[in-house]
């Protein structure tokens, strides 16, 4: 999904602060959201009509750190979002910075896209084809599957806003639905609970599990086995601006009958800082030098970055 554009975290909330806000609200809106309540699927609609205006309104562009876990140790690694493609900088590998030769390679895999305008192309190309990958499964989300109502949740760090409730309700196959391409068809064998913050109509949370082998292409191209799961957070991260703070990843399968495929990751993103929306992908590059040199001298700031 998509998979992020955001600013400064948000800190705890003082209790005369959360008053005032829920003062705001009038009570139309409060009605609103207590029959939405009582209907789900409506819930989960509005909620997603604004997760894909929210993408398609042309979102402000970030600097964020990011930190993937796999099996073989983490990568840390800073990025900046541009009109051109999102520019990425690794940092540390498993907590520790590159080394002088690490740094070199670095450098040089990012200059290739300065110097060579068609890599620059597939990266975007491959960065738009991802997301739209994940606004097809958001899309399809309403009418994939079945919801019920499971309680409340408060909001927490990476999860929604802090200090408000957010809505818990568990969702399972829809009998009815038939997925339109093999980009939906994992929906049809999973079964979870997502979290919507109510008043703002926005998703906070989906945890889904594989209850079932989900086949692509009658089974002929591959399938996915049972007990895989995956769980997205959100949060927002400034005035009504959410981003994706961490996703979890955890699937086996196989590809055409014969590759077996594994997926075990996690990454956690963190420190949103807007920068200007016309950056070049080649100027952001030499910002993020700047950052990595900043977080180098810093023994503080470093720790932080590498968490």
């Amino acid at each position: 999904m998509s998979i992020a554009n955001s600013i400064s975290r948000t800190s705890c909330v003082r209790a005369g602060a959360c008053i005032l806000l829920l003062s705001t609200l009038s009570f139309a809106g409060q009605q609103d959201t207590l029959s939405s309540y009582r209907d789900p699927a409506e819930l989960v609609r509005k909620a997603v009509q604004n997760e894909i205006k929210a993408a398609n309104d042309g979102p402000a562009h970030f600097l964020f750190r990011g930190t993937k876990t796999t099996p073989k140790g983490s990568t840390t690694k800073i990025y900046i979002e541009t009109k051109e493609a999102t520019a990425g900088l690794v940092v540390a590998y498993n907590g520790k910075p590159l080394t002088p030769g690490q740094r070199r390679d670095e450098e040089a895999r990012n200059e290739r896209f300065v110097k060579n305008p068609e890599e620059l192309q597939k990266k975007r190309a491959q960065e738009r084809e991802n997301t739209e990958r994940t606004l097809r499964i958001t899309r399809a989300l309403p009418d994939a599957f079945l919801f019920e109502y499971a309680g409340e949740e408060p909001g927490s760090e990476g999860i929604g806003r802090l200090g408000t409730t957010l809505v818990k309700l568990n969702f399972r196959p829809n009998p009815r639905y038939d997925p339109p391409s093999r980009v939906e068809e994992v929906l049809t064998g999973m079964r979870g609970y997502v979290l919507i913050d109510a008043a703002r109509h926005r998703i906070a949370s989906i945890d889904g599990t594989l209850f079932k082998d989900v086949g692509f292409g009658w089974g002929i191209l591959g399938h996915l086995d049972r007990g895989g799961r995956f769980v997205v957070h959100q949060q927002e991260v400034g005035d009504n601006i959410w981003e994706f703070t961490s996703l979890s990843l955890n699937f086996t399968g196989r590809i055409l009958l014969v590759k077996s495929l594994t997926i075990n990751s996690t990454e956690m993103f963190s420190g949103f800082k807007q920068v200007p929306s016309d950056l070049t992908f080649a100027q952001a590059l030499e910002l993020l030098k700047k950052e990595e040199a900043s977080v180098a001298e810093n023994p503080a700031v470093s720790k932080l970055a590498l968490k």
